[in-house]
């Protein structure tokens, strides 16, 4: 072959190779361009809640829910007239002196005397005397205990007064700051139930 004829397919060859060349650029531009676009942006949403859908603080420690307090019960003394709050008190300082001195029939170590509206319990042991009576200014049965000191009991109806029978209405007479009566204090201080018969104490319940 002559250097033309070699000088022609060298040329040929090299047109080839240039179109080959070109064609590759443009058909790989597109992904090209495509991989320089920016990504686009998928939201996140973060959770604040752990699994037991409780709060997660930003030190990832879950707040426990509060628990609400149990309602407190309040009372208040009820109102009463004069004559209202001598029957009422009258007929608890007869029914306790009576107990009381059904226990005393029972037991050694206790006297118990009721003179002029003052009626005193006294233990030996070394427990010391207790002193009840009634506060007519106030309406109020006064305690004097050794062993708690003293409490003013009011008396507070147990019914709302309106559903119940004329004269069927119960009450207690209650200590106000701790809502405790007199018999839960005997029973505290001295183990004696002023609601149960003399003669069942220490019996088991059936």
């Amino acid at each position: 072959m002559s250097r033309t004829g070699v000088f022609k397919v060298a040329r040929a060859s090299l047109r080839s190779l240039q179109g080959i060349s070109r064609n590759t650029r443009i058909t790989s531009t597109p992904f090209a361009a495509a991989s320089l676009l920016p990504r686009a942006t998928v939201p996140r949403f973060y959770s604040t809640a752990g699994p037991n859908g409780n709060m997660i603080t930003p030190d990832k420690q879950p707040v426990q829910p509060k628990e609400e307090a149990a309602p407190t019960v309040v009372r208040a003394a009820t109102e009463l007239t004069d004559d209202e709050y001598h029957k009422l008190a009258d007929q608890y300082m007869d029914r306790l002196v009576t107990h009381l001195e059904e226990l005393q029939d029972e037991r050694e170590d206790i006297d118990v005397e009721y003179s002029a509206g003052v009626l005193t319990v006294s233990f030996d042991d070394g427990i010391g005397t207790y002193v009840i009576n009634k506060q007519p200014p106030n309406k109020q049965i006064w305690l004097s205990s050794p062993k708690s000191g003293p409490k003013r009991y009011d008396y507070v109806a147990l019914g709302d007064g309106q559903n119940e029978k004329e004269g069927t209405a119960k009450g207690e007479w209650v200590y106000l700051r701790d809502n405790s009566t007199i018999n839960q204090l005997f029973r505290d201080e001295l183990q004696i139930d002023l609601s149960m018969p003399v003669g069942h104490y220490g019996e088991e319940e059936a």
